[in-house]
């Protein structure tokens, strides 16, 4: 009987646990039990990141906590893709986003807290650069965080004429996905600046030493709130009151000083929320005045700007294939050589390369050359050093394709090819290699259809290609409709690459 009722509490949580994301927290000061789920960049320092110790901590997180202990929730600190961040909101997976998340220009779109810190972007160069004012920029390649309040005061919809003309001067604005690969860019030399928040900016200088500078300029000043879903006025209140009260009694400064943020927090109980001539709904998001499109017009719209993407997938696709296909082969010679040591070499090569992501290998090829050889790499080595990892990462897999393929051709061949008088060489373009190339069609087509999805992982070293402009799209225009037209995109580039080898397949069965 207590196991039965156990059993049903546990059923009972867990349906709650479902449901709760979806309602928002209710007026829940006597249910210990009510989580507050806070979506944040993890690798956005001192706002929020892991410590040594692999906890997520920050400022905003303590304020968090500090709000979860005076309201009797459990705080959930669930760090997110950045650009993602409007998705995971809207689909109640989490109850709000905080995390340095500017106002400025997003003032619609959500359910504000009031101001709590007052912001800058500021310019990060190295100490050696000659950079030392922003019109020393021009013809210089520059480093934002995609989505950024750093991209948006360059070529947002808001931003200044002066910011736009400077970002015209810029040899390229170089898009990452976090502060951590724009320092390692920088660094690197492979971006001449970085465009970032104030606050970030001097913990991340403080935190590497003296290598780095900021600039004096300031590109643009905004204010950090704490964003809920649109209408979600109740949880907003309640974040709010207990914020007021930290406010009043002193706690607020003292987390604030507590990670050196004291000159930069702005909470007043004066202030009034940014949505407060609206009527809270999600209908006063409608306020703009551009003409709503289409579905077929928006589809359209970004299927022209995943075009761009669609050629630079192709190209890391295809290049890959012309270098890893005939790298293979020759790994596969190492690996079946009876010098002992250069089939160690060939099966160590291997187990490195499948037993480690691609991902990390196409950073140690970006970065290497300079963490290891002290060697500055030049902007164009991006792309180079895209296309070096996929084919040595798809070397690897083909040379054991084609031993599988080798090893499967009859042993009597070889016997009837040296009755025949051919040598090793003709044995095996002759004999054993079109025997080989038929007996492995469906492995190297799954290998095919692999590299064309593996290719949205060029955006590790902040190369751009479909899938990252589809994420990027999507969280400038807040919908998951991108991602889907890239799914489309994927699918029709793979169903072709299926046809073409499917075709190949059936004219080499010539014994059917």
């Amino acid at each position: 009987m207590k196991k039965s009722i156990k059993k049903f509490a546990a059923a009972l949580m867990a349906a709650a646990a479902l449901i709760l994301p979806f309602q928002g927290i209710a007026c829940s000061a006597e249910n210990s039990d009510t989580e507050l789920v806070v979506g944040f960049d993890a690798e956005f320092p001192p706002y929020g990141y892991k410590d040594d110790n692999g906890e997520y901590v920050g400022f905003d997180l303590d304020l968090a906590q500090e709000v979860c202990n005076r309201n009797g929730w459990t705080l959930k600190k669930q760090p997110i893709e950045w650009n993602s961040k409007d998705m995971e909101l809207n689909s109640g997976s989490i109850d709000c986003i905080w995390n340095g998340f500017t106002m400025n220009g997003r003032e619609s779109e959500y359910t504000w807290s009031t101001p709590y810190v007052d912001n800058s972007q500021v310019v990060i160069v190295r100490s050696d650069s000659g950079i030392e004012e922003l019109s020393d920029m021009s013809g210089k390649i520059v480093a934002v965080q995609s989505d950024s309040s750093a991209l948006a005061a360059l070529e947002g919809e808001d931003a200044s004429e002066e910011n736009k003309a400077l970002r015209e001067t810029f040899a390229e604005l170089q898009q990452v996905g976090d502060y951590n690969s724009a320092f390692l860019n920088l660094e690197s030399g492979a971006v001449d600046a970085i465009c970032m928040d104030i606050g970030v900016a001097g913990y991340e200088i403080k935190s590497r030493g003296d290598g780095y500078v900021m600039l004096e300029e300031r590109l643009s000043s905004e204010e950090y709130g704490i964003g809920f879903r649109l209408g979600n006025t109740e949880l907003r209140d309640e974040v709010q009151t207990a914020l007021l009260e930290m406010l009043a009694d002193g706690t607020f400064d003292e987390i604030a000083a507590k990670w050196g943020l004291e000159d930069s927090v702005c909470l007043s109980a004066d202030d009034q929320y940014a949505d407060e001539e609206a009527d809270g709904s999600a209908d006063s998001v409608s306020g703009s005045s551009k003409e709503e499109k289409s579905f077929w017009e928006k589809a359209a719209d970004i299927s022209k700007q995943l075009s761009k993407g669609l050629l630079a997938s192709l190209s890391i696709f295809l290049l890959t294939l012309l270098f890893s296909l005939p790298l293979g082969l020759l790994i596969t010679a190492g690996r079946m050589c009876r010098i002992k040591p250069v089939q160690w070499l060939a099966k160590l090569y291997i187990s490195i390369v499948r037993g480690t992501p691609l991902m990390l290998q196409l950073l140690v090829v970006f970065f290497g050359p300079h963490f290891l050889f002290g060697v500055s790499t030049s902007p164009s080595y991006r792309f180079y050093a895209v296309i070096i990892g996929f084919s040595l990462n798809y070397a690897a897999y083909f040379a054991e394709i084609y031993r599988s393929g080798i090893q499967a051709v009859p042993k009597g061949q070889y016997e009837a090819s040296a009755v025949l008088g051919y040598s090793r060489a003709q044995t095996f373009f002759k004999i054993v290699f079109p025997q080989m190339v038929k007996n492995i069609i469906p492995s190297v087509t799954n290998e095919f259809i692999t590299l064309v999805k593996d290719t949205s992982l060029a955006f590790a070293v902040s190369y751009t290609e479909m899938f990252t402009i589809a994420k990027q799209v999507a969280a400038a225009q807040t919908t998951i409709m991108p991602l889907f037209i890239a799914g489309v995109f994927y699918y029709i580039f793979n169903f072709l690459v299926a046809f073409i080898m499917e075709r190949i397949e059936k004219k080499m069965n010539y014994y059917r």
